[in-house]
């Protein structure tokens, strides 16, 4: 990972809205996808374009993370929360998994 900013702090954004800079913080690969709900979204639907099937996504700290992502970014994938139960709906080509976003129909 520290290939790709050669621990140089000001080159951390590696593409857009792809940043290197947790490898600063905790050991192994990893990188963060940063911005906006729609900017994740876009980026994400940008990999799905390249062939991209599976996102291995997590946040920190895991919780509230895992709250953020359903809220703003599930949203922004067309990904449907409802009061009091939260339901998948209209996810077209998105899936959700304990491991990771589906990008891509099976």
């Amino acid at each position: 990972m520290s290939d790709l900013h050669h621990g140089d702090r000001s080159k951390l954004e590696i593409a857009p809205n792809l940043w290197a800079g947790i490898g600063l913080v905790r050991g192994g690969a990893g990188t963060a996808l940063v911005g906006s709900p729609q900017t994740v979204a876009q980026r994400l639907r940008d990999y799905q374009a390249l062939g991209i099937e599976t996102i291995i996504a997590s946040g920190y700290p895991h919780l509230e993370e895992a709250y953020t992502t359903a809220e703003l970014l599930f949203p922004a994938l067309g990904l449907v929360k409802q009061e009091k139960e939260t339901v998948l709906a209209d996810i077209g080509a998105y899936g959700v998994s304990g491991t990771g976003y589906r990008v891509s129909a099976s």
